[in-house]
């Protein structure tokens, strides 16, 4: 089992890094490639990978390894489409990451979902439904107006999605853990962002009760009906960031010394209310003897009021925690009006962690809560003086609470707080190095490095676990950090970029290898954010990315499957959650794949029609530069026509955003295009006019789709320079396609 699972994370990471340098190598947008050769390299891509999942499915030998390649190499099939799609875009110069190119990416991913009730599938669809939803009512490529009324509707449309997919997954209509907990937690983000009063006047007090009632109601559903650890952390963390968005929010309005006081009163109840909560089931529990079949009743209510009790308390630590911090420093600010404010809160942070370290019969939830408060506060106080001998002795103070604490979370929050601590110390000692930033980041991943290697020494026991999780996880964190910073000697960036990817991926695999779950969890979490983040920022251009990452991950399933061969490393037929994935309905996922290529080809050539029968217009722009996720680079276009006339403008604030009109053009005597009026049905046209279809924004400005022009990577500020006019076919129907930019 250990030798196949270090084999399915190479494999994994190799088909991973194929699909980057596809992505890469179309956004990059090279010019060596016509119009025909991009669209037949994405349909052979699409059918290179969908020919290889079906081939490794039909093989006998290796059954655990071939069945697992077969499922990713469909999933990556299914990706592929995403960019085929994506690039006919950037070839005939459509919108830019527009819902129309998620909607249709959406339908086979679902399709695929359907039919396979393979759990990436599942989530892919999810993520592209959202993305396709988010890209309709908010383009990145055009600002739309949306009334408060519009966006509550549209936040509660995410609301109901979600939770409609959570009820189908609970109950299980729909089979996948990872969706059930992302459409939970995505459901009461939609709730949170409703009830904020600030925003919905109106609605926002109305969805506090919503969201209270959300809350509470999964808290007696996962503790009594179906007893689910993850599900009542969630829910518990969703009940912790509603208490603390609702502080704020009230903050924002009544901030004053009262408010504070009550706030630090609260919590001091809140914490007085936990205690006798949990001394009052502790007695229920004991009040519950007697029969065998009774006992074995309280051993198992216990059990659920241990879990329970255990997630309420962490809820309870983090809402006192926070709450008490604000109330703290800013009842300290006010009280002091500025004087020696820093000071102040420097002692009272003292106050709070020394007798907290040492008073260790406290109950362990107002223990952490008062720990916790003093050094949020200590370590404002430590940054506002800006003294390295006080920084320094409050990280002998941090220092204590890391090794006197019990406690995996605690640990981890501590040591948090202690490199907190040290990057403050570092910047105080380094503010005026050159580079500073640079080189504080340097030393802390030098740091945490030695402190994870130190936990070899160590023996075991509660430190040296602590030891070797807190240190790897800042030593990944600061690691990744340090890929972003400037050079701090010739060629540092490009040495702490191969550094990076070359320590994370050795360490995936030799945890992998020990079978250290949470180890190997972590470094391939920073593996893949590292591959997303670099998408543009490596010193090299897309096109040497993506020959270099195809190689790459080509060597890593070659060198995987040949490491398989030899040892043989599978697992027998009836254990292979893989095997019978194209084995349910061959011919259906056929057809999926058929219409996936059969839309590239209808794309393209209707496409082509409308580039050599369409009318050709020419008209002014202002070019903009950005860059699309997918597509890569492209210019930006404001069109003079994009604005209408004074006199028109009225009749524009009467449509809602993305209403579809009609304009009608009119050539001018230099040949250039301008609008002239809307379009009314069944009028004629004069010879020198034109239709062109359009939608409103909300804002007395016309979109048109042709307001992205891709160009090769690197190009796009020389374009912007050069590009004054824009050539545009347009059909008889109103259709428009952006053919060119000139200068003339």
């Amino acid at each position: 089992m250990l030798r196949l699972n270090v084999t399915r994370v190479s494999f994994l990471m190799g088909v991973s890094l194929l699909l980057a340098a596809i992505i890469y190598f179309f956004a990059a947008n090279w010019g060596g490639l016509g119009r025909a050769d991009k669209i037949l390299a994405s349909a052979g891509i699409m059918v290179l990978f969908y020919g290889s999942s079906f081939l490794f499915a039909k093989m006998k030998i290796m059954l655990g390894h071939h069945s697992f390649l077969s499922s990713i190499f469909l999933v990556g099939g299914c990706i592929s489409f995403g960019a085929a799609v994506a690039l006919l875009n950037q070839i005939y110069n459509s919108h830019a990451d527009t819902y129309e190119l998620f909607l249709v990416w959406t339908i086979p991913a679902f399709l695929f979902s359907l039919i396979t009730r393979f759990s990436p599938f599942y989530l892919l669809t999810y993520a592209l439904a959202h993305l396709t939803l988010w890209q309709y009512f908010f383009p990145s490529s055009l600002n739309v107006y949306h009334s408060d009324g519009e966006l509550f509707l549209i936040g509660g449309l995410f609301a109901l999605i979600n939770l409609v997919l959570f009820i189908l997954t609970e109950t299980k209509l729909l089979v996948s853990p990872p969706l059930k907990y992302v459409s939970f937690i995505a459901f009461h983000i939609a709730l949170l962002v409703l009830s904020n009063s600030l925003i919905y006047e109106q609605y926002g007090p109305w969805m506090n009760i919503v969201s209270v009632a959300a809350i509470a109601f999964g808290f007696y559903y996962f503790s009594q009906m179906r007893l689910n650890k993850i599900m009542l952390t969630l829910n518990a963390l969703a009940a912790s960031a509603y208490a603390i968005f609702k502080f704020l929010e009230l903050l924002t309005e009544h901030a004053s010394t009262s408010f504070f006081v009550f706030g630090l009163l609260f919590v001091a109840l809140l914490l007085t209310g936990n205690v006798l909560f949990f001394r009052y089931l502790n007695r229920l529990g004991q009040s519950v003897q007697g029969t065998e079949k009774l006992e074995a009743k309280a051993e198992g209510n216990e059990h659920k009021s241990a879990i329970f009790g255990k997630i309420v308390s962490t809820a309870v630590t983090v809402i006192g925690v926070l709450i008490g911090s604000i109330s703290l420093i800013g009842l300290v600010f006010l009280a002091t009006d500025g004087d020696n404010t820093e000071y102040v809160l420097f002692v009272i942070s003292l106050l709070f962690i020394i007798p907290a370290l040492f008073l260790t019969r406290l109950n362990a939830i107002v223990r952490y809560t008062i720990l916790t408060i003093g050094y949020a506060a200590g370590l404002i106080a430590i940054a506002w003086i800006n003294l390295p001998f006080l920084t320094l002795l409050f990280l002998l103070v941090t220092t204590a609470g890391w090794l006197r604490l019990d406690g995996r979370g605690q640990h981890l929050f501590i040591y948090s707080l202690f490199n907190i601590n040290i990057a403050i110390l570092l910047f105080q000692l380094f503010e005026s190095v050159q580079h500073a930033y640079s080189f504080i980041v340097l030393i802390m991943a030098a740091l945490n490095a030695v402190i994870y290697a130190s936990h070899h020494l160590l023996s075991e026991g509660a430190l040296r676990q602590n030891a070797r999780e807190c240190g790897l996880l800042y030593m990944l964190l600061f690691l990744f950090w340090l890929t972003f910073m400037e050079d701090i000697f010739p060629y540092s960036y490009e040495l702490f970029n191969v550094l990076n990817f070359l320590v994370v991926t050795a360490l995936t695999f030799l945890f992998v290898r020990r079978s250290q779950a949470l180890e190997a969890a972590a470094s391939l979490t920073f593996w893949f954010i590292y591959i997303g983040f670099k998408y543009y920022d490596i010193f090299w251009t897309l096109l040497h990315k993506s020959i270099t990452l195809a190689l790459l991950g080509l060597i890593i399933i070659a060198v995987t499957y040949f490491f398989a061969y030899r040892t043989r490393s599978a697992v027998p037929e009836k254990a292979d959650e893989y095997g019978r994935l194209l084995s349910k309905s061959k011919v259906l996922i056929a057809i999926v794949i058929v219409l996936q290529l059969g839309y590239v080809g209808y794309h393209a050539a209707t496409s082509e029609v409308l580039l050599s029968t369409g009318k050709s217009i020419k008209l002014a722009i202002e070019p903009l530069d950005p860059r699309s996720l997918l597509q890569g680079d492209y210019v930006r276009l404001n069109y003079s026509i994009s604005t209408p006339p004074e006199a028109v403008r009225q009749e524009l604030d009467n449509k809602q955003g993305l209403s579809r009109i009609k304009v009608v053009l009119q050539e001018s005597a230099d040949g250039v295009y301008a609008f002239d009026r809307f379009y009314q049905s069944g009028e004629a046209l004069a010879v020198s006019e034109v239709i062109i279809n359009a939608s409103a924004s909300g804002w007395q400005n016309l979109y048109y789709g042709i307001e992205t022009f891709f160009v090769p990577e690197g190009t796009g500020l020389e374009t912007e320079r050069n590009a004054r006019y824009a050539y545009v076919k347009v059909g008889k129907k109103g259709d428009a396609l952006l053919e060119r930019l000139s200068k003339d």
